[in-house]
């Protein structure tokens, strides 16, 4: 078994089981490692968090009805949410958090809040 540190190749001294020579060493480690999982992770809840700031925004009282270019124009994007609530009719609600929004036709949405989160 080598006995140097994963990160900066330090003699470890200690446990047999030992992998780095400190805990800085190992924050180190598993940063590098987790680095391109995290960038996805924050680009998407920004993305999300963008969302949901648009929708609180546009639905101040609980519901509201608006354009599909008043969502896009503030920099909705329609790709990413949270969860879809299917109704009896077949229909789908599509929420970011506890706001949601669908299509009603004629290009404008329906918003609406989830109170019960």
């Amino acid at each position: 078994m080598d006995n140097s540190c994963l990160e900066c190749g330090e003699p470890l001294i200690g446990r047999v089981d030992k992998k780095f020579c400190n805990d800085q060493c190992r924050n180190n480690y598993h940063n590098k490692e987790n680095r391109e999982d995290s960038a996805l992770i924050r680009n998407v809840n920004i993305i999300l968090k963008k969302n949901r700031n648009i929708l609180k925004q546009l639905n101040p009282v609980g519901k509201a009805k608006v354009k599909k270019q008043e969502l896009v124009t503030l920099g909705f994007n329609f790709k990413y949410f949270t969860n879809i609530y299917k109704t009896k009719e077949g229909r789908n609600y599509y929420f970011v958090y506890e706001h949601g929004y669908i299509d009603i036709g004629n290009d404008y949405f329906a918003l609406v809040i989830n109170v019960d989160i």
